[in-house]
């Protein structure tokens, strides 16, 4: 049978967000994935010619296992071959595509909910981009519908292959290999494992850099740990877990491509505010990063260019790009934490190579590094930035329809200051780069977004204080939880 897979996107229910297809379990059938699979493979024979070798990975949540075989499947009924790199982080899996030239898969549904899923697509040099998004869709393709049961489901689900443990070993040596040995030497370091495909990968580098490290939190359950939206009983672990006398925490989220790092008494550093830092202990001379993120950045200086990008990892790699046509030293950041670096790095002669893909440990080793070396705790590292402060939470099962028209009624009658302005002030200025950002005159900033990645409407604010973020970003969410029975 002939499939079309932007009509097969629409049945399913199962699209593209801002770190690839996305759905419920339910929906991303073995058939769906199958489909979408090949879809990619095809896209890739055509833009992205490689060897005819697909290394896959995944996560630790359910459903990823089958997910992957029905990939691996499909692949295999591409005349592809398969290598399966085990559960390891995003990153890991994309880097050893890199370094092969070979096109990749992670199966994760990253921070989100276990009843939902995930595929992350990666072409020989990295991330698809928007452009490949459009490829993927395009493509029609001929399936043997004979394979899958009368719920999508394969009737003879081939086995995986044996892990080949080359891509962990190359991503650990990226980092062990860069940085001296004794780089964290001294430093108490907890690891907030939960569920994350890469805590132990996490520990094992932290170790060899010669951290003393100590387990936290584990669980064989699946927690969905949202590094832009931290739980507030993660937020209660880190700071009991600080009483120990941490020089800091440090976690991941599911896949492990979003970093956590606290500060010493367990306060969780906000994600674009652990971008600044990493950036600045690399050396970085230009950023991108989307508009959501935290203004210090502007305002500390340290940076010859900053380009402001919509939200999801592939606008910001075409930030990132843009820049490195000008610039020799180029990373981003996403609110979320995850950094991307554009251009290699050099630091005592070693040279760290390009990974332009989200990162967890890149920003993790080397704040911690950098605080290390200059003797001094995370919490200073934080005085020295300008006082803005930021916060976001989302309203949970919200339609995005209902998020995109919430939005364009506030935009269209002007609702911007009749809903907001008894917190912040008079209206000031407006971006519509991503979703609806508003600055008042009281400096403070309310930004409005449907999520890429699930039925969310999420909000995001600024303002001169942690306190002040706290309780605007309460006061937000409230005013929006009012649009529920609307």
């Amino acid at each position: 049978m002939k499939v079309s897979i932007g009509k097969l996107m629409q049945e399913s229910g199962v699209g593209f967000g801002t770190s690839g297809a996305r759905g419920l379990v339910v929906q991303m059938t073995d058939f769906v994935c199958y489909a979408y699979t090949q879809a990619f493979l095809l896209h890739c024979e055509k833009e992205h010619p490689s060897e005819k070798t697909l290394a896959i990975a995944g996560d630790l949540r359910p459903s990823t296992g089958r997910i992957l075989t029905a990939v691996a499947q499909a692949a295999l009924d591409c005349d592809w071959k398969v290598t399966y790199c085990g559960r390891i982080p995003s990153p890991a899996i994309a880097l050893y595509g890199i370094e092969k030239a070979l096109p990749t898969v992670m199966v994760t549904g990253s921070h989100i909910p276990e009843d939902r899923n995930g595929i992350k697509f990666n072409h020989p040099k990295g991330e698809i981009t928007k452009k490949d998004e459009q490829g993927i869709v395009k493509q029609e393709i001929e399936i043997n519908e004979n394979l899958f049961d009368e719920k999508g489901m394969l009737l003879s689900p081939t086995m995986l292959p044996e892990i080949d443990a080359t891509a962990e070993e190359i991503y650990v040596s990226r980092y062990v290999s860069f940085y001296p040995e004794n780089a964290l030497e001294g430093l108490k370091i907890g690891v907030y494992e939960h569920s994350a495909v890469g805590r132990d990968i996490l520990s094992k580098v932290l170790q060899e850099l010669g951290a003393e490290i100590i387990s936290l939190g584990r669980s064989e359950t699946f927690i969905p740990v949202d590094t832009e939206a931290i739980r507030e009983e993660d937020s209660r672990l880190a700071r009991e877990w600080a009483k120990e006398g941490f020089f800091a925490l440090v976690s991941t989220d599911g896949d492990s491509d979003r970093p956590l790092l606290s500060d010493e008494n367990g306060e969780w550093l906000r994600g674009d505010v652990l971008g600044i830092l990493a950036a600045t202990a690399l050396g970085i001379s230009s950023v991108a990063t989307p508009v959501s993120c935290n203004t210090a950045l502007e305002k500390c200086n340290r940076f010859k260019k900053v380009c402001r990008t919509r939200i999801g990892s592939p606008y910001v790699i075409e930030g990132m790009e843009s820049l490195a046509q000008d610039f020799n030293s180029v990373a981003g950041y996403e609110a979320n934490g995850g950094f991307l670096l554009q251009t290699d790095v050099e630091k005592a002669g070693k040279i760290l190579k390009a990974l332009p893909t989200r990162d967890a440990l890149l920003p993790i080793i080397s704040v911690l590094v950098n605080a290390k070396d200059l003797k001094i705790k995370v919490s200073d590292l934080l005085k020295e930035l300008p006082s803005r402060f930021s916060a976001s939470d989302r309203l949970k099962n919200f339609p995005t329809e209902k998020s995109k028209q919430k939005i364009a009624e506030i935009k269209s009658e002007n609702l911007g200051e009749v809903l907001f302005g008894k917190f912040s002030g008079k209206l000031k200025a407006i971006d519509e780069t991503d979703g609806f950002r508003m600055t008042f005159d009281s400096e403070e900033i309310i930004h409005l977004r449907p999520s890429g990645n699930a039925p969310e409407l999420r909000c995001y604010v600024e303002a001169t204080s942690q306190e002040r973020a706290k309780k605007l970003l309460t006061d937000c969410i409230q005013v929006l939880e009012s649009f529920r029975g609307e």
